[in-house]
């Protein structure tokens, strides 16, 4: 899952409005955000394997830290404290920890049975969505038009920043998207981790947008 895990993230902004777009990427893109990190320190594993699955050819190999359930549970109490802690804003603090955890849902959708339910276990979750890529396509792709949709009408531009800003990560995104998934396989695991870093920029230009766009129905300053 990749515009996915961002269509839950527009979605969420409609529930939360005083929350940051920046803030909820952040969320439920933590999990892909941090695991690179993992790969460069050699504690996480991926192989390049065209035919693994027909969606990608990504194979991995363990990534207890960052993509077992309990780890991910771990890391959703933790970012959702984290906020509760700065803005004292409890809805926003449960949405936080909940994208968190949606990542590990989403991802149980589409992987193989890879994902360990927690560190040093032998049980594996994944209902393999990835075996198909038409499958895959129109479920992720309805996914992300329908959260897109639901932000769209939770905010409105406060100028054409707001606007040019907003369309220019969907292009992107749906670039990337579809480069993954009919373009080469990357030469290597640490080109792989290298890439994914680049993520971190999305969470950057959330925040961006966010500052150039009015929730319509926010309680409290964007956070």
């Amino acid at each position: 899952m990749f515009i996915g895990h961002y269509a839950v993230a527009f979605a969420a902004k409609r529930a939360v409005p005083a929350v940051s777009l920046g803030t909820l990427f952040l969320a439920a893109q933590l999990i892909d955000g941090l695991w690179p990190l993992f790969l460069l320190l050699g504690l996480e594993h991926v192989e390049i394997a065209p035919g693994d699955t027909a969606f990608t050819p990504l194979r991995f190999v363990d990534y207890p830290i960052t993509h077992s359930l309990l780890m991910c549970a771990v890391w959703a109490v933790l970012l959702g404290a984290a906020y509760y802690l700065v803005r004292r804003y409890r809805a926003g603090a449960m949405m936080v920890g909940a994208l968190v955890m949606s990542h590990w849902v989403l991802d149980f959708v589409t992987h193989r049975p890879d994902l360990p339910l927690y560190p040093g276990g032998r049980a594996y979750a994944g209902l393999g969505l990835w075996n198909s890529v038409p499958a895959t396509l129109a479920i992720e792709g309805a996914m992300f038009v329908g959260g897109l949709s639901l932000y769209l009408a939770a905010t409105r531009a406060r100028d054409r920043t707001g606007v040019v800003a907003l369309w220019g990560l969907v292009l992107v995104l749906l670039a990337a998207y579809l480069g993954a998934a009919f373009g080469p396989p990357a030469p290597s695991p640490q080109a792989v981790a290298w890439s994914g870093l680049l993520g971190w920029l999305t969470v950057l230009w959330g925040y961006w947008i966010d500052r150039h766009r009015t929730a319509l129905h926010a309680p409290a300053p964007s956070a």
